[in-house]
């Protein structure tokens, strides 16, 4: 089975539309779907038309708790700025589904296990990168919110993709649907191929401008919106 992982779409809705075109049995969304692009409650509308299960991301919970996303200082006040934006498009049953969302997901296919989580198997604001410390992720992975019973840890909320291999774990980012930070304004995914348990990761275009012309009609501060989604950082 291909397993079409995505995370960290942002209310980016054409790049979410077009990673859903990447040939899959399945989809998993592993969270932060709101706040920074122009399209929440098309992109909340369209994970439920497609039935794809998803995990609450620590943007997701800010905006269905009224909470602090604790995200990093660089970016906090677009994602402050945007939550009002956010607060504004969604109606209740779309803050309702966000509220509903699990932190983690479990799955078993193919005999592989799979631990999904936004950001840490212990919090959704932590952050696993590829620079990230073998010892920290240990940590980690000694008090989680569930037991990682798993081989394949799969998180989201750095926006970087990542194969990394720890023990015997492997950790998979997919990196960012909407939002990419690693230099590539591409939209990036990844698909899990259950039989083997090889990861494939994906970089797609898809139509940006279209995305920046809409958050310049609609969002404050979309100078520096649209020059992250252009740069890639």
């Amino acid at each position: 089975m291909k397993i079409l992982l995505i995370a960290d779409i942002h209310a980016n809705l054409e790049a979410f539309q077009t990673v859903l075109d990447v040939p899959h049995d399945r989809a998993i969304c592993l969270g932060d779907i709101v706040d920074y692009g122009p399209d929440p409650d098309k992109c909340i509308d369209l994970l439920q038309k497609k039935n794809i299960p998803t995990i609450r991301g620590n943007h997701d919970n800010a905006v269905a708790f009224k909470a602090d996303c604790q995200c990093g200082y660089k970016y906090k006040h677009l994602s402050i700025a945007t939550r009002e934006y956010t607060w504004g498009v969604l109606d209740a049953s779309r803050i309702g589904y966000l509220q509903k969302l699990p932190l983690v997901l479990k799955e078993e296919i193919d005999g592989k296990k799979l631990y999904l989580t936004h950001a840490s198997p212990r919090s959704m604001f932590e952050y696993i990168k590829p620079e990230t410390p073998d010892e920290a992720i240990m940590e980690m992975l000694a008090d989680p919110m569930e037991p990682v019973d798993s081989k394949f840890l799969v998180v989201g909320h750095s926006h970087i993709p990542m194969n990394r291999k720890l023990g015997d774990l492997t950790i998979i980012n997919p990196g960012s649907v909407g939002q990419p930070r690693d230099r590539d304004i591409r939209a990036s995914c990844a698909v899990f191929e259950t039989e083997t348990g090889e990861i494939e990761f994906l970089r797609l275009d898809y139509d940006i401008d279209a995305v920046c012309a809409k958050i310049e009609e609609r969002m404050p501060h979309a100078e520096e919106l649209t020059g992250i989604l252009r740069r890639g950082y």
